[in-house]
């Protein structure tokens, strides 16, 4: 079965130089770089780090219910 997850992302040239760069299916992800490729680089991290505080923020709630928890890969 070969899924992927397929995210939009938005680069738009700053006014400064370099490009401001955003995720269209995810609010607050946003990023800029000096190159295109450095954009999308730091946009990739941004997705990363929000993945990672997202999933500490959890694991630190109280739950009484018994739950399973996958981890789930996706390749980009």
């Amino acid at each position: 079965m070969d899924k992927s997850l397929k995210l939009t992302a938005v680069f738009e040239p700053a006014e400064e130089g370099g490009f401001l760069a955003y995720v269209e299916e995810i609010d607050g992800i946003n990023s800029q770089g000096t190159t295109l490729e450095e954009a999308r680089e730091n946009l990739i991290d941004a997705i990363d780090l929000m993945f990672e505080e997202n999933r500490s923020e959890t694991e630190k709630k109280p739950n009484s219910k018994k739950l399973i928890r996958q981890t789930l890969t996706f390749t980009l």
